[in-house]
């Protein structure tokens, strides 16, 4: 794999690039601005735990569509052409910060309204997870996908720090800003992908019916121990440790540093990610990753505790960064030995899987941390949920121990569907 072809010499791979990295300023903007205005307006009229629920409604928001539409969204994308898939969930999200810019322009943003956008922004990420994640791997040789799903993380961690921070410093502006600048981000993400040529895949057995076609991906991860123990990981990890979803508390009411220094806290585990994620795209991980990857969450893990403690600016910036170095190895390895231990037909459905169990961990981890900020809380809550996650992975080294035992990400020579 050494000799394989950097992934920026394809041109597909490029506008691919680009508009993931587009859309994912623009997401990141407008979660940012969304997760202000929702704790904003809730403090207004509740106390601090009931305003902390508000934000797990929010994650509640974004996750059912996700839990209701993953079977169809994962056939449609093993069965229809993903670029497509993907322009109209882009599409979407345009319509969605088109709309809350219109609302910001007249003032009239109200909790109603954020919640029917971030559930239209579930239904969004439902449709172009499995569908993104699907093409990447057609538009690169397989030698080369390793440095591709880490040229994405780029992508996706570059936007991840821009975002934030454009989103905050544009809210202080004017609360119509960071929402107008959204919707031109993903008109340019949508122009990008119209320039992704079409790509050969291989069609599924029209004699299987649709239902037995969509309940295969679930079959297929159920089977693959090494592909499940992956997925549940991140799943559990970060459903109990998600800080992330209590910034706009510590931001407001623990570290008192306002929106814009919620822009910095938000901002901060990208930053750690997209170093690591530069660090992979020239010098990639060759040996023991699976051991490594287990490594990582349990420093997610300890990065959050501090967090929790933390009451000085510097350091909590300093763990959140760290938090997202972390977060970021795990997902380079999970993506990478999913994305080559699945064969490309089954790709999209087990796409739609995966794209549940990360939303589960993001949506449903807000929810529960909301929940459990509202009971005890958002300081033990954040410590609890660090504490978790390293007892999740000392469980995982037990129970799948394929994980610890994957040494390469070099691909199986025949890769075949497991029996269902």
């Amino acid at each position: 794999m050494s000799g394989a072809p950097h992934p920026f010499t394809f041109s597909d791979f490029r506008f691919y690039w680009t508009a993931r990295f587009a859309a994912t300023i623009a997401q990141m903007s407008m979660v940012i601005v969304v997760g202000w205005q929702v704790y904003d307006i809730a403090r207004r009229t509740m106390s601090i735990q009931d305003a902390a629920l508000q934000l797990g409604y929010i994650g509640v928001c974004q996750f059912v569509p996700l839990l209701a539409l993953t079977l169809l969204v994962g056939w449609a994308a093993d069965r229809v052409d993903r670029r497509w898939i993907a322009r109209g969930a882009v599409f979407l999200e345009f319509s969605c910060a088109a709309s809350l810019a219109w609302f910001a322009w007249e003032g009239t943003t109200t909790l109603t309204d954020l919640f029917v956008i971030a559930g239209l922004l579930g239904v969004a990420r439902a449709f172009a997870g499995p569908a993104l994640s699907g093409i990447a791997p057609n538009i690169v040789p397989a030698a080369s996908l390793p440095t591709a799903i880490a040229m994405s993380s780029i992508a996706w961690q570059g936007g991840a720090v821009i975002g934030p921070a454009l989103g905050g410093l544009l809210y202080a502006q004017s609360h119509f800003l960071p929402y107008a600048v959204s919707a031109g981000l993903f008109g340019v993400s949508f122009l990008c992908l119209t320039m992704v040529r079409p790509f050969p895949r291989k069609r599924l057995d029209s004699g299987v019916s649709p239902w037995r076609q969509m309940i295969e991906g679930v079959h297929y991860v159920r089977r693959n121990r090494l592909v499940l123990g992956a997925i549940s990981l991140d799943l559990f990890a970060v459903l109990l440790g998600g800080a992330t979803a209590m910034l706009p508390i510590f931001a407001r009411d623990v570290l008192m540093v306002g929106a814009e220094g919620l822009g910095e806290l938000r901002a901060a585990p990208a930053v750690g990610a997209a170093a690591t994620a530069l660090l992979f795209a020239f010098r990639p991980l060759k040996t023991n990753v699976g051991l490594k990857m287990m490594a990582a969450v349990a420093v997610f893990g300890l990065a959050t505790v501090i967090f929790g403690f933390s009451r000085w600016m510097p350091l909590s910036l300093a763990c959140l960064a760290v938090l997202g170095a972390a977060d970021m190895l795990s997902v380079y390895v999970r993506q990478s030995l999913i994305q080559i231990y699945t064969p490309d037909d089954m790709r999209g459905r087990v796409g739609a899987v995966s794209s549940l169990f990360i939303s589960g961990s993001n949506e449903l981890g807000e929810a529960e941390s909301g929940l459990l900020a509202s009971t005890i809380g958002p300081v033990p809550a954040v410590i609890a949920g660090g504490v978790g996650a390293v007892l999740v992975t000392v469980l995982w080294l037990k129970w799948f121990p394929e994980l610890k035992n994957a040494r390469t990400f070099e691909p199986p020579k025949t890769l075949e569907n497991p029996p269902l």
